[in-house]
This record gives C-alpha cells, sequence and structure tokens, in this order.
C-alpha cells in the first residue's frame, strides 16, 4: 500500500509540473499576444500573433490574426480611397476653374467694353461654349457622385436591346453630320433581349460615342450588335489616333487620362462611370486599340432566356 501511495505522490507531482509548466508557457504566449496586439495598436501592421499549431492558443492566436488582417485591408482601403478623394478634390478644383476662369475673363471683358465689335460674338460664342463645358463637367461629377451612393439605384428589366439602341443613335446622327464623321451601324432586324435598366444603358452608348467624339479625332465610326454564345455583344469602333498600351489598362480607372494618344480634355470619370453601370448590370466591357488605327469598346451583356 505505501508503495502505490508513493507512486500515486510521484504521478501527481508529475502532472501538477506538466500543468504548472503549461501555465507558465501559456502565461508567456498571452502575454507576448498581448504585446503584438499593442505594437499593431500603434500601427505596426507588420507585426502577426506567432503559435505552434501544437499550443494551447493556436487557435485564438490563428482568429485573432484574421481580425488583425481584416482591419489592415480596411485601414488599407480607407488610405486607398481617401488618397483618391484628394486626387479628385484636387481636379475638381483644376477642372472647374479653369473654365471657370476663362468663362469669366470673357464675360468681364464683354462687360468693361473691351471686346471690339468685330470681337464681340466671338467672345460671346466663347464664353458660351466654356459654359457648357462647366456644365457638362458637373453633370458628370454628379453622375460619378450618385453612382457611388447609397441613393443609386437600378431598374433592370427585359429590354429589346437592337431597337432601344437605334432609337439612342438616330439623335447622334446630326452630330455625326456636323462633326463630318462617317458613321455605320450594323444591327440586325431582329431582337436581342436582355436584363438591363434602360437609362443606365443609354447612358452607356451616350459615354461612348461621346468619348470617340471628344477623344479618338476619328474620321469613321462603327456600331455593331451581335449576340455571341449567351452574350449580346455591343462594339463601338473609331478609326482614330488610338490608346498606347500602357494607357489602354487603365483607361477605366477614375480620374485616369492618357498623357498620349489622346485628347486631354474630359473629366477622367467618363469611362469610370461606363464600366461602374455595366457591371452593376451584369454586363462586361473591355477595349482593343492599336495607335494611329483605331481603338474598340466592347459591351456584353447575358441574353435573356
Amino acid at each position: 500500500m505505501t508503495y502505490i501511495l508513493g507512486l500515486l505522490l510521484c504521478v501527481s507531482l508529475f502532472l501538477g509540473g506538466i500543468s504548472f509548466a503549461k501555465l507558465i508557457s501559456i502565461r508567456k504566449q498571452i502575454q507576448e499576444m498581448s504585446e503584438t496586439l499593442s505594437d499593431i495598436g500603434s500601427g505596426n501592421g507588420n507585426r502577426k500573433i506567432l503559435a505552434a499549431s501544437n499550443e494551447l492558443t493556436a487557435e485564438l492566436s490563428y482568429k485573432l490574426n484574421e481580425i488583425v488582417y481584416s482591419y489592415e485591408e480596411q485601414i488599407y482601403k480607407f488610405r486607398t480611397a481617401d488618397e483618391a478623394n484628394r486626387q479628385l478634390m484636387t481636379s475638381l478644383s483644376h477642372d472647374v476653374r479653369t473654365p471657370l476662369t476663362t468663362l469669366i475673363g470673357y464675360l468681364d471683358a464683354i462687360h468693361r467694353g473691351v471686346a471690339s465689335p468685330e470681337d464681340y460674338e466671338n467672345y460671346i460664342e466663347t464664353a458660351r461654349l466654356k459654359a457648357h463645358d462647366l456644365k457638362n463637367y458637373i453633370d458628370v461629377l454628379f453622375d460619378w457622385f450618385k453612382l457611388n451612393s447609397s441613393e443609386f439605384t437600378l431598374y433592370p428589366q427585359q429590354i429589346e436591346l437592337a431597337e432601344l439602341t437605334r432609337n439612342i443613335l438616330k439623335n447622334w446622327v446630326p452630330i455625326f453630320e456636323e462633326k463630318r464623321i462617317h458613321f455605320e451601324i450594323e444591327i440586325p432586324e431582329k431582337p436581342f433581349l436582355t436584363n438591363v435598366d434602360p437609362d443606365c444603358y443609354e447612358r452607356i452608348i451616350n459615354n461612348l460615342v461621346q468619348n470617340v467624339i471628344s477623344h479618338s479625332q476619328a474620321s469613321i465610326i462603327t456600331i455593331q450588335m451581335e449576340k455571341e454564345e449567351t452574350n449580346i455583344v455591343v462594339r463601338i469602333k473609331d478609326n482614330g489616333i488610338g490608346i498606347n498600351e500602357a494607357d489602354l489598362q487603365h483607361i477605366f480607372e477614375r480620374l485616369y487620362k492618357c498623357d498620349k494618344g489622346r485628347s486631354d480634355k474630359g473629366s477622367g470619370l467618363g469611362l469610370s462611370i461606363v464600366r461602374q453601370l455595366v457591371e452593376k448590370m451584369n454586363g462586361m466591357i473591355e477595349a482593343e486599340s492599336e495607335p494611329n488605327h483605331y481603338t474598340i469598346f466592347i459591351v456584353r451583356f447575358p441574353a435573356a432566356n
């Protein structure tokens, strides 16, 4: 009996020693976790909580690391959005101030009688055009803010896209003729059904056509529509000066303006708005271009069953 009691005592002491050792190890791990979290809270996002898979705190460490990863991702998105908003405000200040300053200058010249009788009409016309440029820019800016706010709502419905597209393009014919741009519209006389918001679709087509007129220096524009497997495809192609390869991958980004190959006129928001509208209606958009030869925008929407 004495032997058994002694053995039990030894086992108890051994287990107690193991438990005590584990307790010390866990305490040390928790202390390290606390220090790491404090460091992360101070802004050092590179720190992570380390734990071996066989440690008792391993699962807790992994969960905390997931929270830290999520936190860092949110911080990154916030900083990116903050920087983008700073750029937007800078661009807004410049793009609004420039035509506004010119507009005020011409109106002041007219008001003070500086303009000669020969220049009077030219001053009036220039002021009018600058006022329209300013209005167009503000309209685009308003559209972009609305599109990225909680107020924006889509009203998709099943639409016969061929007829809708023809009706949209009818309004562009006088502008094509005025700008001396030869136009080719290739839309088959058969129904193309898809689910889109008709107003948003009209904005997409108008923005893409306006982009050609404003930036491409093209003499020919071609608008095509066809069904391709399960998609309805709209292609808008011009024979203008094209877009460099380095710029092509960025043209749908907010505020991006090509340094070469296109006019620098514009807000840098038009194509960003187009991409967002297309994607919000479950579509896809891409662009192809060869400098000094052509640019083509390709929009795809799922065909309705």
